[in-house]
């Protein structure tokens, strides 16, 4: 249950983001721009690491979330996600994905033990000084969220069929389409 009057019909952030829209706006517009704005990494690929740090975080609803969203719209689908979330340094992506996701759990545990190495072994595998920004940006700010939706005791559905139609929707109209739109936010 959740910590505060949040609308019992929308689970996890959305609620949180309904109950402070103006704190929800400048949240969202980051996102959009991190997970769906112009990038070298696909929208599948940044949504993946979201999912990963999600799933190392132990937070139900952004891992279904963006799990979901990940595999809409990677090759591989859910099957690529599951494995990758399970054991994401043997997970059968580019070298480059493995050493971003290596980067991405480092800075889920503390930004400070990011290594020189590991930036190293991502520019080694072909990640761009860009990807390797918003791959630690994508780590913190999924782990700010985490933080957020469990500190609040939010909810999350266990029906998998509502976090992918929230994923199709997500795919069609963005972070911003998605508070008005059934299924979704």
């Amino acid at each position: 249950m959740p910590h505060i009057a949040v609308d019992p019909e929308k689970p996890g952030i959305i609620g949180l983001f309904d109950f402070r829209p103006e704190t929800a706006k400048p949240l969202g517009e980051l996102v959009e721009v991190l997970l769906r704005g112009p990038n070298s990494l696909s929208r599948g690929e940044r949504e993946l690491i979201g999912a990963v740090v999600s799933r190392s975080n132990d937070c139900s609803f952004c891992s279904q979330a963006h799990g979901a969203f990940a595999a809409a719209q990677l090759e591989g689908g859910s099957d690529l996600v599951e494995r990758t979330q399970k054991d994401p340094h043997n997970a059968p992506l580019s070298d480059k994905m493995r050493a971003l996701l290596r980067i991405a759990l480092t800075t889920r545990d503390s930004g400070k033990s990011v290594t020189a190495e590991q930036i190293a072994a991502a520019r080694s595998a072909g990640a761009t000084e860009t990807e390797i920004h918003d791959t630690v940006l994508i780590a913190a700010v999924f782990s700010l969220f985490t933080r957020y939706v469990d500190g609040l005791g939010t909810e999350a559905p266990d029906a998998p069929e509502w976090y992918a139609g929230a994923a199709r929707q997500l795919v069609q109209v963005g972070y911003p389409g998605l508070a008005g739109a059934p299924g979704g936010r």
